[in-house]
């Protein structure tokens, strides 16, 4: 398993590294740091710092660079036990489409994004870069604001082949932590979701994880998805959020996720997982 965390000079999103190595301790996995830095070729020194001239500016994203390695340097000393292999490489760019590209071109089967303290204080919470990530990767997608250790994970359900894969793609990597996971299904009453389909899609779900050797707490709920989601968050203290990226319409042209996944990766402060596809995932 290949993993790609963005990274750049702010400190905050290092912590996307941190978290990955926890994450997957017990996999194996690679995970590469990636720092996108602004392209010469593309852009003038003016629009970039209009006090520099073009040596000026090439001195800038050299020291830049070397800020990101030092700091991936010193950010990468707690993932060391987990003996995990891990690179930072840099490139140039749009950081969106430059995070898409590498992850496409080389492969990765995930991409976490770490967030800016001073967004999380704003609260703006979902940045542009990070929006576009979310909508257009075609790998699962973890956002990480602050580092929590998992001891109970949340999985939005809502009985979706996506859904469905998700689970999968999630027992392997909590297959050592002890967790305990609960699935939340929100009934959509205004959509015409009848309590039979409820019940049976917690039961198809909870199977799912029971193959994986888990004992999963089922439960449901009435009302609005995401704020139900995240009341449930808030009361029962959950460090993990995951839910596919489409719910039973699915976009049949493009990538673009759900509505409800969008808001709740908007809205949470927890690391949330957004997945997309099944890849196999081998435990230690």
């Amino acid at each position: 398993m290949k993993v790609l965390v963005a990274v750049d000079r702010n400190a905050e999103t290092f912590v996307g590294l941190r978290y990955a190595c926890h994450l997957l301790e017990s996999c194996y996995a690679k995970v590469d740091a990636l720092h996108v830095t602004p392209d010469l070729k593309d852009i003038a020194a003016e629009s970039y710092a209009p006090f520099l001239s073009k040596d000026g500016l090439e001195n800038a994203i050299k020291t830049e660079i070397q800020q990101v390695e030092e700091m991936f340097r010193e950010a990468f000393q707690p993932c060391l036990p987990t003996n995990l292999p891990c690179a930072l490489q840099i490139t140039a760019g749009d950081p969106a489409d430059e995070i898409l590209n590498v992850a496409h071109s080389d492969g990765y089967d995930m991409i976490v994004l770490g967030s800016h303290q001073k967004s999380y204080l704003r609260g703006l919470l979902l940045g542009a870069v990070h929006a576009k990530i979310l909508h257009y990767a075609e790998q699962p997608v973890l956002i990480v604001r602050q580092f929590r250790e998992i001891h109970r994970v949340l999985v939005a359900y809502r009985g979706s082949h996506n859904d469905d894969a998700s689970l999968r793609f999630l027992g392997p990597l909590l297959a050592n932590k002890n967790a305990e996971i609960t699935l939340l299904h929100v009934q959509e009453t205004g959509q015409g979701e009848s309590d039979e389909f409820a019940r049976a899609s917690l039961q198809k779900g909870a199977q799912i994880l029971r193959d994986f050797d888990f004992d999963p707490l089922a439960r449901m709920a009435k009302g609005d998805f995401v704020e139900e989601i995240l009341k449930d968050v808030a009361v029962n203290r959950h460090d993990l959020i995951v839910m596919g990226a489409y719910g039973h319409k699915r976009p049949k042209y493009l990538q673009l996720i759900s509505d409800e996944a969008h808001n709740l990766a908007r809205l949470t402060t927890r690391p949330i997982l957004v997945f997309r596809e099944t890849i196999e995932v081998r435990t230690a």
